[in-house]
């Protein structure tokens, strides 16, 4: 079998990875050089700790076997399975935690609630003060600027993979093909888009209208921090945000205490993880309004700092990148994916959300299964 894969995001990779891993050959098509959206503008987190239970979480967990797998197999992935803490400070915030070790899926997410003296003995960079931390042990991560250029390596090697920069595909053509900006076209058994937050053009023309939505966001990166963080780190408005921590005590939360007034308005929580070179990818920021601005506004950013100095007790280093980045979330987020045939031999696979970096491996291999590959 030929599968034609259309965008080189961690999606599109993950589909090629699978069709690939199937003894099948790929043509990949990106319209960049490589992937520069979404996928690579991320924490690089595999977030199993907020996922919704049910197929969310199922998605997320069976991901996070899959990435373990090729992460041994691709060691420039750079995957660990670093865990996660989230501090909490007070009686509410205290609360949620404890509802979310409550949970009936706790035991699967690797949930535990640990005393400060216990999180710091699992995490001592944080230093600063909080009444005890949510600790998930499933959490992992890879580094989200060089996975694809990793996969792609050992995708090539097979020789089963052919990738094709540069080329923006125009036109879908018949059954089985595409043909590019370069007039080529490209045919085979089955074609995969997956086109992330590009859901005009080609889109659109095959598709119609879908039912996802762009969600923009700002982060940042640091200087290396001089020592180890050795989990990710969230704070306590993610609770806010990830739909694992709906809860009475999470309503309660939102009752009894105002989100900081930077962070209700970008509807932000704090993620941090530490990259292979000791710096600190921090955010984030979500901007559901279109049209979306064009800059990148200061508060978020000295709202994330003030957040990060009082987990760690200490200053932040300097901040060496920031910037801005848009994907595509289905309209109704209890869904994982929207996976849609747009005409016989040829899917649309978008709209993961910030699910994306976590459950792409998994989305690819249900693509995979129900299309017989």
């Amino acid at each position: 079998m030929k599968v034609i894969v259309v965008g080189a995001g961690v999606v599109g990779t993950m589909h090629a990875w699978q069709a690939v891993e199937r003894g099948h050959e790929v043509v990949h098509i990106e319209r960049e050089a490589e992937a520069r959206g979404a996928s690579l503008r991320n924490f690089g987190q595999i977030w199993v700790s907020g996922r919704a239970g049910g197929e969310e979480l199922d998605t997320a967990l069976r991901a996070r076997e899959l990435w373990e797998g090729v992460g041994a197999r691709v060691p420039g992935l750079g995957f660990r399975a670093n865990g996660s803490l989230t501090p909490v400070r007070g009686a509410l915030e205290l609360a949620v935690a404890e509802a979310a070790v409550a949970r009936a899926d706790a035991a699967a997410r690797g949930y535990k609630l640990l005393t400060p003296d216990e999180a710091r003995a699992v995490n001592p960079a944080l230093r600063g003060a909080f009444d005890a931390a949510l600790w998930c042990e499933r959490d992992a991560a890879v580094e989200p600027r060089t996975a694809q250029l990793a996969l792609r390596a050992a995708l090539l090697a097979t020789g089963r993979y052919t990738f094709l920069p540069d080329r923006e595909v125009r036109e879908v053509v018949g059954e089985h093909a595409v043909r590019d900006d370069h007039g080529e076209l490209h045919s085979g058994d089955a074609v995969v888009l997956c086109t992330g937050a590009w859901l005009s053009g080609l889109v659109r023309e095959v598709a119609g209208p879908v039912p996802v939505r762009r969600v923009r966001l700002q982060m940042m990166q640091t200087a290396p921090l001089g020592e180890p963080l050795t989990t990710s780190v969230a704070d306590a408005d993610s609770f806010r945000y990830y739909p694992a921590y709906a809860s009475g005590a999470l309503d309660a939360l939102n009752a009894g205490q105002a989100q900081d007034p930077t962070a209700a308005a970008h509807r932000m929580q704090l993620l941090m993880v530490q990259r292979l070179d000791g710096g600190l990818t921090i955010g984030d920021t979500h901007e559901y309004e279109h049209p979306f601005a064009f800059d990148t506004v200061e508060d978020p950013y000295e709202h994330l700092v003030r957040v990060v100095e009082s987990l760690l007790g200490r200053p932040l280093p300097p901040i060496r990148r920031r910037w801005a980045g848009v994907y595509a979330q289905c309209v109704d987020t209890t869904r994982v994916v929207h996976r849609q045939r747009v005409r016989d031999g040829v899917w649309l696979v978008t709209g993961p959300g910030g699910r994306g970096m976590t459950c792409s491996p998994a989305i690819a291999e249900t693509t995979a299964n129900e299309l017989g590959w």
